[in-house]
């Protein structure tokens, strides 16, 4: 019988398997993949996400430091610095194995290259079946990411509107070519696909390039991504990936009496930009502390409530903020670049509120005053009062 089974050895996994393991926790890993293993994603880590660390990021894992990002729409441009990087890019299978390694030295059992098939809660333990055995544990977090099936087991579907679709292809080149072209830089081109954007990312040796967008609206989503790379000057024959993005600020069913989600599968995601990694690892971390609480001062299941209301203090309102940040500049997006190129304090202010301060709210509610002078107030309106948080 173990205190914690986790679902998943991507960074939310491995992340609660490093707190479960230093909290002294019985705990067994299920990863279906043999790591290191490839995953489609463009590698950027937040500054937020580094702090959520408990360990410094060896530099040879980290290929590029991002203080600089420019943002495109359609042939005008506006760029935006900060003084402290805002990102740095990681390769995810390097990253992810990392991250892996760490829980593992904490004494946790890991299994890699094992699939799990199904789980059934009962009334003192959770049965998990794999391809390979049956096991039992007082808790299962299920780590599983946006693709699993699992977290279904928790809460319902999505709806289309509730999540977008990320195609990402990887694009080698000369490292020098790629620094002189992005100097500490990542690309960001709006009006791409609606309801996202394209990017490239320069990594080292190749550009991790991409498109996302509202899953309903892209209908043929590998030729927006071929017209993009071609636009770019990226055009070639490249493996292309896709993966689901969860939409934050959705109120999602994150845990049962024994079951818990985290990461993209409890829906932890920054609305606006696809960033998930910082939650991820955040996430993962959180649940393994109300698990371990629980656990070792007999608590009642009813306890595992504040790893909900946890996630809500650490980054729920950010993300709900970031939801609604979603609407405005996917909605109105010739208004909203028309803005940023001729007030450049839109993104200065982003950047400083928002990546640096994590102060969504206040800049949500800076950026609707200037709104009000471009569209109709009513307009605006109908935005902001979606959902249940009326602030």
């Amino acid at each position: 019988m173990y205190d914690l089974i986790i679902v998943g050895g991507g960074p939310s996994g491995a992340s609660a398997g490093r707190t479960a393991g230093k909290r002294g926790l019985l705990t067994l890993l299920i990863e279906k993949e043999n790591f290191p293993r490839y995953k489609p994603c463009g590698g950027a880590l937040s500054s937020y996400g580094l702090s959520c660390l408990d360990f410094k990021l060896p530099e040879s894992i980290i290929e590029r430091n991002i203080p600089k990002v420019r943002a495109y729409f359609r042939d005008r441009f506006v760029e935006g610095m900060n003084e402290d990087n805002l990102a740095i890019l990681v390769s995810r299978k390097v990253f992810d194995n990392f991250l892996l390694e760490k829980a593992r030295k904490t004494g946790i059992e890991v299994h890699t290259g094992e699939e799990v098939l199904d789980l059934t809660e009962k009334e003192d333990c959770v049965e998990v079946r794999t391809t390979d055995n049956t096991y039992l544990g007082r808790f299962v977090l299920i780590s599983e990411g946006s693709g699993g099936t699992l977290k279904y087991k928790v809460r319902p579907r999505d709806k289309k509107t509730e999540h977008r679709l990320g195609l990402v292809s990887e694009i080698p080149d000369d490292d020098e070519v790629i620094r002189n072209r992005f100097p500490g830089t990542i690309d960001i081109h709006f009006g791409v696909a609606q309801g996202g954007y394209g990017w490239i990312f320069p990594h080292a040796g190749y550009y991790s390039a991409g498109i996302v967008g509202t899953a309903q609206h892209l209908e043929h989503p590998k030729k927006v991504l071929m017209d993009f790379l071609k636009e770019n000057g990226l055009s070639g024959e490249f493996p292309v990936h896709s993966h689901i993005i969860p939409k934050s600020g959705i109120k999602r069913k994150i845990l049962n009496s024994r079951l818990l989600l985290s990461g993209d599968a409890a829906g932890f995601v920054d609305a606006f930009t696809g960033e998930g990694i910082s939650y991820a690892i955040r996430s993962g971390q959180l649940a393994a502390e109300s698990v371990a609480d629980l656990v070792m001062y007999s608590l009642k299941l009813s306890s595992l409530k504040a790893y909900e209301s946890g996630c809500r203090q650490e980054f729920g309102n950010y993300l709900a903020s970031s939801l609604k940040l979603e609407k405005i500049m996917y909605r109105f997006p010739e208004t909203s670049f028309k803005l940023a190129v001729n007030n450049r304090e839109i993104l200065d202010k982003y950047l400083d509120e928002v990546v640096t301060n994590r102060n969504y709210k206040d800049y949500v509610r800076w950026l609707l005053l200037n709104f009000c002078l471009a569209e109709p107030v009513s307009r605006i309106k109908s935005l902001t009062l979606e959902g249940n948080d009326k602030d």
